[in-house]
């Protein structure tokens, strides 16, 4: 059952990582297309990659992960940090979602630079999580409560107006 659920996670974080890394590559492409014809096959394209490809592999890749949290019983600091860069992947992915909305407008580009920063910081992104995956490092420096369950609840319990006496 893990072994199974480990290759689902696997092949759609695969999916969902190789999306975030090419679309911005299929968005530049958008300044080079002259006639409508193109540009609608470039918008089905992108449109279709991020619907029907990596949407739903990105749903999926993070349930799997956090049901294999729970199957391996992995409350690692590691893992909280491999979580972190998990959610910086997620906004980007929300922020390329945004991007696909207003691309096609007439007159809309979208820049080198912009390609660049995207492509590396995905890129950053995601070599840090393969990394922490990997590697599983020991950190000594993160406090003990935010290895724990429930940690979090405990540290900002004083902070929430709706906790109990």
């Amino acid at each position: 059952m893990v072994a199974i659920l480990k290759l689902i996670h696997i092949a759609t974080v695969a999916i969902w990582m190789a999306g975030l890394v090419g679309l911005p590559g299929l968005y530049v492409q958008r300044a080079k297309t002259s006639s409508d014809g193109e540009l609608l096959r470039l918008q089905r394209m992108v449109r279709y990659a991020y619907l029907v490809l990596m949407s739903p592999a990105a749903f999926v890749a993070i349930a799997s992960g956090t049901i294999l949290i729970f199957l391996r019983e992995a409350f690692e600091p590691w893992l909280s940090a491999k979580l972190g860069l998990v959610g910086l992947l997620a906004l980007i992915h929300i922020l390329t979602g945004l991007v696909i909305i207003r691309l096609f407008d007439e007159g809309e580009i979208y820049t080198a630079w912009r390609f660049v920063v995207v492509t590396i910081v995905s890129l950053l992104l995601m070599l840090c999580v393969f990394f922490l995956v990997l590697a599983k490092p020991e950190f000594s420096a993160a406090p003990s409560v935010l290895t724990e369950p429930g940690g979090l609840a405990r540290l900002f319990d004083e902070l929430n107006p709706w906790r109990k006496p």
